[in-house]
């Protein structure tokens, strides 16, 4: 089962002992930026759903695989597509030009928000961190284009600035619009104002402080030109929206007021608005117009920010477009065939044993006092598992599709859910909502619902063998499901209570002392370098939650694993303890390409794949029994520098 690489200890590096053969020899896909267990897991569902969505284009069954169908003709019609080039984009691109003052513009911004423009901020409907009972509108910062507001700001990035400035010229020149150049020239301009209003990542997870609660009258009053009101009626948001909101960063509507006002009082400043939102309609459509804006967008988004060298097929790129639009629909089918009852029932036992692993172990810790243990206690009685599927999928019956109408339904689908989340103001919590789709190759903690979720298509090897021993299992899907545990004890997730509630349920003295492991967890990620990424770190406070969430993952799933009191007997000459920390080395499994590693470490909360498997172990008192680690080894780490937080 396992291959490993006799010119690497395990001892001095789990990752390359593991996988070193595989990395040797493995290729990424031209099409791909990574390869590894994810990946593969990600294509097998691919071609699974291809094949639920080609069968539903040809023999519809009922009126919801029309509509799959309808999709997917719709995106795979290249004759259709090419011959209507950029006349697609015309009706959007006369709105923006009919514009004539900034009330105007946020009218107008509401109206193409509406069918998935981009927006200078994002909104969403989700449970009020305040009060979990009910839904809310959040509010949070947007209107650039590259990956983060570091790109518009450090010398490294200068490179992949100019290559944006570049993109932009040739898609808006694609679009039929003069001086593409200069209009380029000014968009950048104004989204490297934008950006320098904007938080970084690591107040971005703050969930304190990006909870600001504020009735309309506070929202105004953030950005005065900005017309609430207006926009709404242009994005029919009902009033009740944002009667009350969330607002994730304040200070970012503060900066956008300036801005505003600015192109009050300036034609020039209204110019450089109506050009950003030129290029939000273009780029917004890019993906699905005649090929020379395929490759346009790909050539910047796939090429120059993460190294990929091909464009995906079209058959991939209609996939996710189908899936995009009607992902439950789709899901609906493919558990039927890809996820049987055994399944669930295997992940049900796991669930429980973590579970009881980590209600243990939190008895045992050391640092915390008996009061905020037994709220702990509380928060992990409360947790809501879901496995596989949602019991009830999204209704697409209002969703109108023509076969011929790519542009038509992408900003149709769009709508058709913008309607389904503002639906939710005022309703009860649905408790059964899934926010991925069961085809989907992950897995989630959502902190206001207290809930752990696991999607069918991850409970396949490497990380689920509902035939393999329990030391396998353990180690692959008994991490990821104390992973996802584990959020809910994060720096983040730690703040939230059983109820979902933002509440502090712990003593001063107690989140002293865990904000002192953490610390010590940060400074042990900001330390390290992946290979090909030319002495950049990894950003330890950006990456703690995830962190956090491995470490105890891990070590959690270890005394769960202990739980089952496994036979000592060795197989294929590997100790059942030893099993356990190959196949967690085994799940990352994993290459990435040099670009794309740095694009990660600037946005990615998650640290890159060697480390969630080595640095995880090294502060793991049963990885070295486990293997006679000592202190001439390269994992070794002091004890006295070993973090164990849960």
């Amino acid at each position: 089962m396992f291959q490993f690489d006799p010119a690497v200890r395990v001892q001095d590096d789990l990752f390359r002992h593991v996988n070193g053969r595989w990395l040797e020899t493995a290729e990424i896909k031209p099409d791909r930026a990574t390869a590894g267990s994810f990946v593969d897991l990600a294509d097998e569902a691919e071609a699974k759903v291809r094949s639920i969505i080609e069968t539903a284009a040809e023999s519809p069954q009922d009126d919801e695989q029309r509509k799959i169908g309808d999709l997917y003709a719709s995106f795979m019609d290249e004759e259709r597509i090419e011959a209507l080039g950029a006349s697609p984009l015309a009706g959007e691109l006369a709105q923006v030009d009919a514009i004539t003052d900034v009330p105007g513009f946020v009218t107008t911004l509401g109206v193409l928000d509406r069918q998935g423009v981009g927006s200078v901020f994002g909104m969403y409907i989700a449970p009020d961190r305040g009060q979990p009972d009910r839904y809310i509108a959040h509010l949070g910062q947007g209107g650039i284009g590259l990956p983060d507001e570091s790109y518009y700001r450090e010398d490294e990035y200068g490179d992949i600035r100019a290559a944006y400035v570049t993109h932009i010229t040739t898609v808006l020149g694609l679009a039929g619009l003069d001086d593409a150049a200069g209009r380029a020239a000014r968009i950048m301009d104004l989204e490297t104002r934008i950006a320098a209003f904007h938080w970084d990542r690591v107040a971005c997870r703050d969930a304190q402080k990006t909870y600001n609660l504020l009735d309309t009258g506070g929202l105004q009053s953030l950005a005065p030109s900005f017309d609430w009101a207006s926009w709404s009626a242009g994005a029919k948001v009902p009033p009740a929206v944002l009667a009350e909101v969330v607002v994730s960063q304040p200070s970012f509507l503060e900066g956008l007021q300036t801005l505003l006002a600015a192109a009050q009082d300036s034609a020039d400043e209204l110019a450089a608005w109506k050009d950003w939102l030129r290029w939000q309609v273009v780029h917004s459509a890019a993906a699905y117009l005649s090929s020379d804006f395929v490759a346009a967008n790909f050539e910047f988004y796939g090429r120059t920010l993460s190294g990929t060298d091909e464009l995906r097929p079209r058959w991939k790129r209609g996939v996710g477009f189908v899936q995009g639009a009607m992902g439950e629909a789709v899901g609906k089918i493919y558990v039927r065939s890809e996820f049987p009852p055994a399944s669930k029932e295997r992940m049900t036992e796991l669930i429980t044993n973590l579970l009881e692993a980590y209600r243990q172990s939190i008895t045992a810790l050391p640092w915390m006092s008996a009061e905020t243990k037994k709220r702990a206690h509380d928060k992990l009685d409360s947790f809501n598992p879901k496995i596989g599927h949602p019991d009830q999928f999204k209704d697409y019956s209002a969703l109108e599709t023509a076969p011929d109408d790519l542009l038509g339904n992408l900003r149709r689908s769009i709508a058709v859910e913008t309607d389904r989340e503002l639906a939710k103001i005022g309703s009860p919590i649905d408790r059964d909502e899934w926010y991925m789709t069961p085809q989907t190759v992950n897995a989630y903690y959502n902190p206001t619902m207290n809930e752990i979720v696991f999607p069918a298509a991850i409970l396949q090897p490497p990380f689920f063998h509902a035939d393999a021993d329990d030391a396998v299992n353990y180690g692959a899907i008994g991490a990821v499901i104390g992973h996802e545990i584990g959020h809910g004890f994060d720096d983040q997730g730690s703040q939230y209570d059983g109820t979902g509630a933002l509440s502090n349920w712990w003593t001063d003295d107690d989140r002293a002392a865990f904000e002192k492991l953490t610390s010590a967890l940060i400074a042990q990620y900001d330390e390290l370098s992946p290979a090909g990424a030319e002495g950049k770190h990894v950003n330890g406070s950006l990456t703690i939650g995830e962190n956090i969430g491995d470490l105890g993952g891990l070590g959690i799933a270890y005394q769960a694993f202990r739980l089952t009191q496994p036979s000592d007997e060795p197989i294929d000459g590997l100790t059942p303890d030893q099993r356990f920390f190959i196949s967690w080395a085994q799940a990352w499994q994993s290459k990435v390409r040099p670009a794309e590693t740095l694009r990660r470490l600037a946005v990615d909360p998650h640290s890159p794949p060697e480390f969630r498997c080595n640095q995880v172990v090294r502060n793991i008192d049963a990885f070295y029994a486990a293997f006679d680690v000592t202190p001439e080894d390269g994992l070794w780490l002091d004890e006295e520098q070993r973090v164990s937080i849960w």
